[in-house]
């Protein structure tokens, strides 16, 4: 079994901007939440370098407020929501700190988002997609990735019309995002006539799943359903291949991921399908200069890395608009734009926060590749 990657727990201040002006320009800092150590540092790490990208080349056209440079302060919340809302406290006390691009996963934008709609601040998500935490009615709120009760229906219906599944195993990792897309692959299942033979739960962290497959093994379904992250769905089609479970392997974005791919060993991973939010971004003309950017500073573009670039490029857009450091008239200027022409489509915010335009796709892994395979529908 390939070893995990381990990534420090250390909290990062990425100055990108200004370095070559004088010091002692006042900031306008740009915060990024998310896990930036341990097994999910990987997702995280693409988030916040599509913001830093976006922040330096920002600068680099003059995009700012005159008499300001731009700040990007990332801090590592651990896919932990404890650390998350002390992350978010930290941002909220920080009056530079003008908005934050964050947190990656459901169960620490959740409870951080209180603390910023406390502290009047913006909050873009660019990877969140539990559709509770925008039923809150906090105002802060925005995400501009599509939402679960549009992924895991449309893995489901996939499921049933494209790959003639009529049984189906559920496996979530109890957390906010994991049981949420879970949930609603089921009950889209159901209702396109598929068997649902159990649904259970396992722990992030957990690296043992061998009672619960040889627990499933006998129902033999044609698919086991994944909702969780990349480094428990390794693990789990890992095992179940080694107990002889041949059943297909399908989950969410959180396991759209070269990682999964790498944890689980390209050829266990084969076949795997994966519902993603968005499209291929290398067939986007669009992001054809972003991915060339980025990928000339960082390596590999991340599926995720582009949903942290547009997200920075909003705020960063409301902030020229409001034209002054203030949070209040960034969240209006924010609040009033229609519209934003970003590298993964049209972003237009409903009056909750979410994108009005929520657009997914198909994935596969084949030859140790994730491929686009269409869109979801």
């Amino acid at each position: 079994m390939k070893r995990i990657l381990q990534f420090p727990r250390v909290v990062l201040i990425l100055i990108l901007a200004g370095c070559g002006g004088n010091p002692k320009t006042p900031v306008i800092k740009i915060g990024c939440a998310a896990p930036l150590s341990g097994d999910q540092a990987q997702i995280g790490l693409e988030n916040c370098r599509g913001v830093e990208l976006a922040v330096a080349q920002a600068e680099e056209n003059g995009f700012a407020i005159p008499g300001y440079r731009f700040q990007v302060m990332s801090q590592d919340d651990q896919h932990n929501p404890s650390q998350a809302v002390n992350v978010a406290k930290k941002f909220a006390a920080d009056r530079d700190v003008m908005g934050v691009i964050g947190h990656f996963n459901s169960s620490c934008t959740k409870p951080a988002s209180a603390i910023y709609y406390a502290a009047g601040m913006v909050q873009i998500t660019p990877a969140s997609t539990n559709p509770d935490i925008s039923k809150q009615g906090f105002n802060t709120f925005f995400r501009v990735s599509a939402t679960d009760d549009i992924q895991g229906p449309s893995g489901a219906r996939y499921a049933a019309s494209s790959l003639g599944i009529k049984t189906v195993i559920l496996i979530d990792d109890k957390t906010t995002y994991g049981k949420g897309l879970a949930d609603e692959f089921e009950k889209e299942a159901k209702k396109q006539g598929l068997s649902v033979l159990t649904h259970e739960g396992i722990t992030q962290g957990d690296k043992d799943f061998t009672p619960l497959l040889i627990k499933i093994k006998p129902l033999n379904p044609d698919m086991i359903y994944f909702g969780g992250i990349y480094p428990e769905g390794a693990l789990l089609i890992r095992q179940a291949r080694s107990l002889q479970i041949p059943s297909l392997f399908m989950g969410g974005d959180g396991i759209a991921s070269p990682m999964f791919i790498e944890l689980a060993s390209p050829e266990i991973a084969e076949g795997t399908y994966a519902t993603m939010v968005g499209q291929d971004m290398k067939k986007v003309p669009a992001a054809e200069k972003f991915i060339q950017n980025y990928e000339a500073k960082y390596g590999p573009v991340g599926l995720w890395s582009a949903y942290g670039y547009d997200a920075a490029n909003i705020l960063m857009s409301a902030l020229t608009k409001a034209g002054v450091k203030d949070r209040g008239k960034i969240l209006e200027a924010l609040r009033s734009t229609p519209s934003f022409t970003g590298i993964t489509g049209i972003i237009a915010f409903d009056e909750k926060g979410d994108n009005k335009n929520q657009v997914l796709g198909i994935f596969k892994v084949h030859s140790g590749k994730l491929d686009y395979v269409e869109p979801a529908q």
